[in-house]
Order: C-alpha cells, then structure tokens, then sequence
C-alpha cells in the first residue's frame, strides 16, 4: 500500500503529465489534421500539409488549436492517471528487483484499462469540443453546439443518455494495448542502452521514445479510427446498432471504411497520426524522464523502483 500511496509515484505521475501537456501543445495542429483525416471521410486531402492548409484558409489562423484547452486538460487527467497507476504497479510488482518485458506489457495494460474507464467522458467531450465548427465534407455528420465543456456533458447527458460519455469505450479498452505496447518497446530498450553506458542522453531518451511510439500507433491505428468516429458520435451510424460502443458498430464501422476506401481506408489519417504521436510521445518521454530526474534529485532520493 506504501508503494502505491508513494511521493515516488506522485512524481511519476506529475512528470508525466507536465511532459504530455508540453508535447501536445507543441505538436496540436497535427492532432487536428489527424482527427479530421479519421472522422470526414469524404475529404479528399490526403496529405497532413495539404489539410492543415484547408483548415487554416477556410476556418481561420488559429483553427488548428481549436478545442485545445479540452484537450489538454483530458490529456492531463490522463497521463496523471496511468503513469501514476503504471508507476504505483510496477513499485509493487517488481519491489526492487530488475523488471521485465513481459512485466512491463502487464502493468501497462492494467494502468491503461484503469485509465479508459476513468478518462473516457473527458476523451468524448474534447473530440467534440475540438470538431465543433468544422467544415465538413460529409453530410452525414450532424453539427453541434456545445458553450464549453460543462456544457457539452450536460447536452450529451441530457440528448443521449449518461452512457453517451463512454462512447468508444470498447475500442479504447482494445486500446489499451496501444500505451502497454509502447510502454514495453521503450522500457525494454531503455534497459538495452542503460547496459552500455551509465545514463541515457536526451537524444536517447528522444528516439527511443519516437520508435516505440510508432510501433503502437502502427500496430492499433485502425482501431483508433473507429474510436475517433464513435467518440465524436455525429455520425448517422446502421440504424439497427444503436448502442454506440458496442462490439457490432465497431465491426459495422471497420467493414464500411474497407468497403468505401479499401483496406488501406483503415489507414487514412496514418501519416498526420505518426508525425503527431511520435513527436509528441518522444518530447513527453523527454521532459518526464528530466522533470523525474532533477524532483528526485531535488528531494535527494533515489529513482523509485529499478526499470
């Protein structure tokens, strides 16, 4: 119970979420071209560059931003949350022994199950927030009006039930895959480079952090396809599958993207998706490892548990 109650963990979970804020606003346009890649289907654009573009002369400068706060303040919540639980799990698990791969695989899909179902009504509402507004190409998404945040959890409260805030849950708890599969590649060769030499450099800990989150985001994009469209949850989905998060809408969704796009459709947005992930995942893993690294310092106390 120490371990999980820890100042060590607190830190953890601190730095994180300072590094994940700072990556993200660094990298938000991306983000933006991304996430309208994945929910219009009809547009044509197919290049980050090309949407951005569109975004910036059709909707103005700083469009690109739009639903930044929402997103950051979800973003913060989030990365709190699982790197506190992930650190906390760990603490316990390995007690002062030399982790492992498999260790590390299990104790980030524990923190990232935990993580999804406290998070996810923060994930629906900032999608929301953040296309509100858009130019769309496809008429089949219905527009909203929300005045803010608050406001848009008591519109989709009101309009669609309290489970509407869990939209996506489902392909965001396959998801948990995603942060458990980076979380091991970049562990794993943190230990790989900390066997040669005494510490990790910053350009280290910057590419290690780029290679194991692009080897998730690869791996699980066509899931996050779908959950971006659920989440955003405008869509005029298969009239029969009105339960947006269940297992049939997330099998109706993959098949429609294969059969208007081919199997290549799953992968749209991939290229703005890579450059923001990567980026951000490798700026974050650097300002947490330095944030963690000087508080520890600070206080006099050794990194928590061995990696």
């Amino acid at each position: 119970m120490a371990a999980v109650l820890s100042y060590e963990s607190l830190v953890h979970a601190v730095a994180g979420a300072v590094g994940s804020v700072t990556a993200m606003t660094v990298f938000f346009p991306l983000d933006t071209a991304r996430l309208r890649l994945q929910v219009d289907e009809k547009r044509k654009s197919k290049t980050t560059h090309t949407v951005l573009m569109e975004i910036i002369k059709e909707e103005g400068l700083l469009a690109p931003y739009r639903g930044w706060f929402p997103v950051i303040s979800s973003l913060c919540c989030s990365n709190f949350v699982y790197f506190y639980t992930f650190n906390s799990l760990k603490a316990v698990w390995v007690k002062g022994q030399h982790s492992t791969t498999g260790k590390d695989l299990v104790v980030g899909f524990v923190a990232g199950v935990v993580n999804v179902l406290l998070t996810t009504p923060l994930w629906v509402v900032n999608t929301r927030l953040k296309l509100q507004g858009a130019k769309f190409r496809n008429e089949d998404i219905v527009p909203t009006n929300y005045k803010g945040i608050l406001d848009a959890f008591r519109q989709i409260m009101r309009d669609e039930g309290i489970m509407a805030l869990w939209n996506g849950t489902l392909p965001s708890l396959l998801l948990v895959f995603n942060p458990a599969i980076q979380f091991m590649f970049y562990e794993g060769l943190k230990r790989q480079l900390l066997k040669r030499r005494l510490q990790l450099t910053s350009l280290d800990v910057f590419v290690i952090g780029a290679i194991a989150k692009a080897i998730a985001t690869t791996v699980t994009y066509p899931m996050q396809t779908v959950q971006s469209i659920l989440r955003f949850g405008r869509h005029r989905l298969n009239p029969e599958n009105r339960t947006l998060g269940s297992l049939r809408n997330v099998l109706y969704l993959l098949h429609q993207r294969v059969r208007r796009f081919g199997m290549m459709g799953l992968y749209k947005g991939l290229e703005a998706k890579l450059l923001q992930t990567v980026l951000t995942a490798a700026l974050m893993f650097l300002v947490y490892e330095k944030l963690t690294a000087a508080t520890f310092k600070v206080m006099g106390l050794r990194n928590g548990h061995k990696r």
